[in-house]
């Protein structure tokens, strides 16, 4: 495809250091939803372009928080941190070392420490009612977050602290294992959705007496019960297999979302960090034929006007990363190989290297911001091309005949970030001996 590579080279714009940024950020504009992807949950360079750019929309578009791919529960306490909460920890380093559900490496890395610092020194800059936080968007979090509810009712209200614990026992013969609690679920009709529905309903009831707790921390034990409910829904939905789970998990992840904006005020504005499979519009990818939607097509439908939501995707086309060879394995520093022919991944790297004369030098990355149109501004580019996607289970000998999911890109995202060469994020959780030196490719002035 030799005319499409050239036109991808004429449509692109380098990018070396977070001042050529300006373009992209004058493309988000007023967006009140700004969505940034990764091609995988373990790459360096996705998510120190992710911070260079965060930052921008914290300073110059007042952008109110940051909700992840995260666990409610783990990254709620990061966000007591980077407010500055009393008895919330010495460090980000501190309070990560804490994140123990696998993937561990997702949010326990020091790409993530450095962004918390930053933001604790910049809230400390804000009026004290208006510090910019950080949430956790997933469900997983099943005995986690009844936990909480439980540990915040002890203290306030024994009585329904009381009720609750009760009703939580219905998963107690599980073990704490929800995966188990779902397997019985799948072989009986016994379930304990009645069971976490009455806590909520009996919790909202209560909240009014609760007022003077401040708004932040009742929020958070609502919240809780909610992903109480979530997660029984999910782990029941995963183990009967097909796109329920999936639609289970994303419509909660948008729930989350927009309890998040209400919770800040309705003008809020919120930066989403998830993998490209949940930013990027399944509509125009092969994801809507198996009957599954994802978080970018929820936000988009939800709000169709004009520059209200942007969603930015990122790949890559060789290097390193973080995963594992199976759910739970310990992690290891992977090789992803060159990228599939034909790919866009394969596409991008050739117009990384397609100078037009000697004196034009190749490029280490790119960016692309699509202009609205079919094709984005680029001709040939509403075809449909492989994309490659890499999660936290990956095993790079097999990548031939997955990892790569056919799209429509210039519909799939607003804009688009290339790393031609990118490494493994250094995670917090390694042996000793697989730890490398502090990360050296920030990009600069950040």
């Amino acid at each position: 495809m030799p005319d499409l590579v050239a036109h991808l080279r004429r449509a692109a714009l380098p990018l070396q250091d977070k001042d050529d940024l300006a373009p992209l950020l004058d493309a988000v504009g007023n967006a009140r939803y700004v969505l940034m992807g990764e091609a995988s949950h373990g790459t360096h360079e996705f998510y120190t372009w992710r911070c260079a750019l965060t930052k921008e929309l914290i300073r110059q578009k007042r952008c109110a928080f940051i909700a992840v791919e995260g666990d409610w529960p783990d990254c709620y306490r990061l966000n007591r941190y980077v407010k500055g909460y009393p008895d919330c920890g010495q460090s980000a380093e501190e309070v990560l070392q804490t994140f123990d559900r696998w993937p561990t490496w997702m949010w326990a890395n020091r790409e993530i420490i450095e962004l918390a610092e930053w933001l604790r020194r910049h809230n400390e800059s804000l009026p004290q009612d208006e510090p910019v936080g950080f949430y956790g968007l997933d469900v997983y979090s099943l005995w986690e977050s009844m936990e909480a509810v439980v540990g915040y009712l002890e203290s306030q209200d024994p009585e329904l602290a009381r009720d609750a614990r009760a009703a939580y026992k219905c998963f107690e013969p599980y073990g704490g294992d929800a995966h188990a609690y779902a397997r019985a679920t799948l072989m009986a009709p016994r379930s304990c959705e009645k069971q976490v529905m009455d806590v909520l309903h009996k919790l909202r009831a209560r909240m009014p007496e609760y007022q003077e707790d401040g708004r932040e921390v009742l929020y958070n034990v609502e919240q809780n019960a909610l992903i109480a409910r979530g997660a029984e829904e999910y782990y029941r939905a995963m183990v009967r297999g097909g796109p329920d789970s999936w639609n289970v998990r994303d419509r909660h992840m948008m729930e989350t979302l927009e309890r998040l904006i209400a919770h800040h005020g309705h003008k809020a504005r919120a930066v989403v960090w998830e993998h490209n499979t949940h930013v990027g519009d399944a509509r125009y990818t092969d994801m809507e034929e198996a009957g599954l939607f994802n978080l970018g097509q929820l936000v988009r439908e939800k709000h169709p006007a004009p520059g209200q939501t942007f969603l930015l995707g990122f790949g890559t086309h060789h290097g390193t990363v973080m995963a594992g060879y199976e759910w739970g394995a310990p992690m290891e520093r992977m090789q992803v190989p060159p990228a599939r022919e034909g790919s866009l991944e394969d596409l991008l790297h050739q117009a990384c290297n397609a100078a037009s004369d000697a004196h034009e030098k190749a490029w280490d990355r790119l960016m692309l911001i699509f202009d609205g149109t079919a094709d984005g501004g680029v001709p040939g580019l509403d075809a449909v091309i492989d994309h490659r996607a890499i999660g936290v289970v990956y095993n790079p000998r097999t990548e031939r005949w997955g990892n790569y999911v056919p799209s429509i890109v210039p519909r799939r995202y607003d804009a688009f970030i290339f790393v031609d060469s990118s490494r493994a994020l250094d995670a917090l959780h390694l042996p000793p001996d697989m730890h490398q030196q502090p990360p050296d490719t920030w990009p600069s002035g950040t």
